[in-house]
């Protein structure tokens, strides 16, 4: 009976838990200059400077913020891809 109930609590909290920690890992490690991104403060900027453990957001005109890499709660714009031909 113990067994079966740390099996339920396995699948329905841990494995789930560790799962999203995984995709909130691979995001942090896929964020370049460009993305508009939100911190976990409620913060909302674009990424301009990217380092290892710290990115530059400029949250308004001239208004820079260095911010741990750690404490980016979402990525909710990245930009586009530039366009190769010249629209005529």
């Amino acid at each position: 009976m113990m067994l079966l109930i740390f099996v339920l609590f396995y699948f329905l909290l841990i494995r789930p838990q560790s799962q999203r920690m995984k995709r909130h890992q691979a995001m942090l490690g896929e964020i370049q200059r460009g993305d508009q991104i939100i911190t976990n403060g409620g913060i909302v900027g674009k990424v301009t400077k990217a380092t290892d453990d710290e990115l530059t957001l400029e949250i308004a005109q001239g208004v820079k913020v260095r911010v741990k890499r750690a404490m980016i709660a979402d990525v909710v714009g990245k930009p586009e891809p530039a366009n190769d031909r010249a629209k005529k």
